[in-house]
């Protein structure tokens, strides 16, 4: 279940999201010689070269091979380490489908896989690059804990809970900085949500830190029209929380789900579930990536090609309500 209603004004600068993942696993590494970090020649991305030249022996640069690291990582977990391997969501859920399913998730082994990079904050990086489909992927492999933090604070939690639970994980974080929402003492779970901001009329169920940015502003932005919005920060897509997403539900007029990824099978689709099984009659919307490839821009402007902005957040809002 969520939380308390969570102060979101920002304290201090923001931080970029792969330094939060390896300040941490280089704090977790000082401490517990099991862990390892495998990387797929993308070092200068995640930002890991520190790991290397601090643990060289700890460290596996496999080259571009994203479905062999993958295998050596399940190996590796079978002798008792805990390896995080990272690369781009695209590469990090698609190309290494297979051997994640099936050597690490299938076998119960101990596997940590970082995409970066989601959706439209692949920028430049292209449509080829630019992974939609991987929380709908990742989301039907059965045990699979799946974690998309919307702060520095929570990343690093979620590393640390990682490190600390058995079994696989797989973390989806941009790589730019991104501003805190939470204090450094704030306590997180896998599948509890946060409240961020309390509403009477409206509430969205957002994932991921772009998306829980863009639905704090439009929260904003409603109440200068006189709509009370709240906003669910769900940091944890699997295991969900739906006692969070249902309490909401019987708060609020309208749902509207918030994901940089595509609608189906991801974050909406769960919403959608959850409000079905049970019965809610309160109106439902999903904003997300609806059946397409991505492209070739800046993430402000995909951000608005895609519906993610806040305008479109806004006007979503004010269609359910009537």
């Amino acid at each position: 279940m969520s939380e308390q209603t969570i102060e979101t004004k920002p304290t201090r600068e923001p931080k970029e999201m792969r330094a939060a993942y390896v300040d941490t696993i280089m704090a977790l590494a000082e401490d517990n010689k099991n862990i390892v970090v495998l990387e797929a020649d993308l070092m200068s991305c995640t930002n890991t070269g520190i790991f290397k030249k601090t643990y060289p022996d700890r460290f596996f640069n496999v080259g571009i091979a994203e479905a062999n690291m993958v295998g050596i990582a399940s190996g590796l977990s079978v002798t008792g380490k805990i390896p995080f391997a990272a690369s781009f969501g695209c590469f990090a859920s698609r190309r290494v489908y297979d051997q994640f399913f099936l050597s690490a998730n299938y076998a119960r082994l101990n596997v940590k896989l970082v995409g970066t990079d989601p959706g439209v904050t692949a920028a430049f990086n292209g449509g080829t690059h630019m992974p939609f489909e991987d929380l709908a992927m990742m989301r039907v492999v059965p045990g699979l804990t799946v974690v998309e933090p919307s702060d520095p604070t929570s990343c690093a939690a979620f590393v640390r809970l990682m490190a600390e639970q058995y079994g696989c994980h797989y973390l989806r974080i941009p790589r730019k900085p991104v501003p805190f929402l939470y204090p450094d003492n704030e306590g997180f779970k896998f599948g509890q949500a946060k409240v961020l901001r309390e509403g009477k009329d409206l509430c969205f169920v957002a994932l991921g830190s772009l998306m829980v940015g863009q639905s704090l502003k439009a929260s904003e932005a409603l109440a200068a029209l006189g709509i009370s919005a709240g906003v669910l920060d769900l940091l944890t897509l699997k295991p969900i929380d739906s006692g969070a997403i249902l309490e909401q539900a019987g708060k609020v007029r309208a749902l509207i789900s918030a994901e940089n990824a595509q609608i189906a099978g991801g974050l909406g689709g769960a919403v959608a579930e959850i409000l079905a099984e049970n019965g809610c009659r309160c109106k439902f919307a999903r904003i997300g990536i609806h059946d397409e490839f991505g492209e070739v821009g800046t993430q402000d402007y995909l951000v608005n090609r895609f519906g993610l902005d806040v305008g479109s957040l806004v006007k979503k809002a004010q269609e359910l309500l009537g």
